[in-house]
């Protein structure tokens, strides 16, 4: 299992890509950390492993 957000998925062995796809999230407004450490956009294409702890973050505009 994956913990997102505090909450355990069943998301191991997908990319962040997808999985912030399937969540319908805009990848360019979004900031993904994983284990503590910010995930660089270039590399939304790792892999998800049992155990890892994700924090996603999406910035939404307005004044």
């Amino acid at each position: 299992m994956v913990t997102i957000n505090g909450e355990e998925k069943p998301y191991q062995g997908m990319t962040v890509l997808n999985i912030l796809r399937d969540m319908n999230l805009d990848t360019g407004r979004t900031a993904v950390m994983i284990c503590g450490e910010i995930l660089p956009k270039s590399n939304y294409n790792r892999e998800l492993k049992d155990g890892d702890e994700v924090d996603i973050v999406g910035f939404v505009g307005g004044g």
